[in-house]
């Protein structure tokens, strides 16, 4: 269905491709194949594209999109380099799954992790139950990293004691209850440091009413209001360098989009947030 074209209410999302600096770029890192739940996670950046334009955003920063990557599974490490390849002060990546994290935090130099999530993705071997790890392997400290969310029922006690032996800072989605997900982002965000600092906004962390096309959502994670919040505590922050969304197979949404429209809102929250740096 064609949406409605009205020229005092532009849409959001028809961006150009990059031309030199950007303040923000987006990029799809359509990562699938190594998924612990197969699916069609690559199918989520173009779906997010069009969601996109059911919203309006106005803002004088300048916004590129950098189309997909090709194929980023085959190479992670040629993934890597496609992102470094981008001049902005803002990647904001949608995959695809939680393989995405990898390349796009190692093109993005950053050493500094805080992910909101589920799952520890401490996993061993390479798929997307194992970014953590394989960040820490690459060199950022587990001291210099926080998962906001954990769900200790969906996570074993292996890699519960494996994320406390690197000096991850892990907050349960319970203790998430008392304080409000935005202010743990900042609190995260600062209490890391780091100059250069990538967040992984893992979409299966929401509740599974609203993000249904998560294969591993739970009853009982953040509202979609919540990690629109964060989304936006991310982008303001000054060290932030790269943000993704992740996790999420747009062939798996409800008949109404909410996660992939939830996905769109989280990229404009991030937007919003640069716009106060």
């Amino acid at each position: 269905m064609a949406l409605y074209d009205d020229p005092l209410w532009p849409r959001a999302g028809r961006w150009p491709a990059p031309t030199g600096h950007a303040d923000v770029v987006l990029v799809g890192v359509p990562t699938w194949r190594t998924s612990i739940t197969p699916g069609s996670a690559h199918l989520t950046p173009a779906a997010v594209r069009e969601a996109l334009q059911r919203y309006s955003l106005e803002t004088d920063l300048v916004v590129a999109d950098a189309g997909d990557l090709v194929d980023p599974d085959a190479s992670p490490a040629q993934a890597a380099e496609a992102i470094a390849a981008l001049d902005a002060s803002l990647v904001i990546a949608v995959g695809g799954d939680n393989a995405a994290t990898v390349p796009v935090a190692l093109g993005r130099r950053a050493d500094t992790l805080v992910t909101v999530d589920a799952h520890h993705d401490l996993r061993d071997g390479v798929s997307n139950g194992s970014p953590v790890r394989q960040l820490l392997e690459a060199g950022i400290p587990g001291e210099r990293m926080a998962q906001l969310g954990i769900e200790p029922l969906a996570n074993s006690d292996a890699y519960r004691v494996r994320a406390a032996e690197a000096g991850i800072a892990v907050v349960t989605r319970d203790e998430l209850t008392r304080v409000p997900l935005a202010d743990a982002m900042s609190r995260a965000l600062h209490r890391v440091g780091g100059s250069r600092v990538h967040v992984d906004l893992d979409v299966d962390a929401c509740d599974r009413s609203v993000a249904p096309a998560c294969p591993a959502s739970l009853p009982g994670g953040f509202s979609a209001l919540e990690l629109r919040h964060a989304a936006r505590a991310a982008g303001a922050h000054p060290s932030v360098v790269s943000i993704d969304l992740t996790e999420v197979d747009a062939s798996l949404d409800a008949p109404d989009g909410r996660t992939v429209r939830l996905v769109a809102l989280c990229v404009l929250e991030a937007i919003r947030g640069f716009e106060t740096r």
